[in-house]
């Protein structure tokens, strides 16, 4: 089953990293009216707001890509009734 799932969760990783920038573009916006820092610039001006901007993308990213792969997860084991990856985490 886990065959089955691995191209609905590429797909779903593909739109929760857009939706995550997007998210990441209008929060930016309301905190600077500056484009964010990026690595690809020589000039970077302030490096806090450099890694401030890098920090909030992570998060922003982290928590989108986290709940969708989990609700994608939720979806996919109502159709196929079988859970794709491990019911628990490992007890160590």
């Amino acid at each position: 089953m886990n065959l089955l799932f691995r191209p609905v969760g590429i797909v779903s990783g593909l739109i929760a990293g857009l939706v995550a920038k997007k998210i990441f573009e209008k929060v930016w916006m309301a905190i600077d009216d500056e484009e964010a820092p990026n690595p690809e610039h020589r000039e970077l001006g302030s490096r806090s707001k450099f890694v401030i901007s890098l920090l909030l993308e992570g998060a922003i990213f982290t928590l989108v890509r986290g709940v969708v792969d989990h609700n994608t997860r939720l979806g996919f084991a109502k159709w196929s009734g079988t859970w794709p990856g491990e019911e628990y985490p490992d007890k160590q």
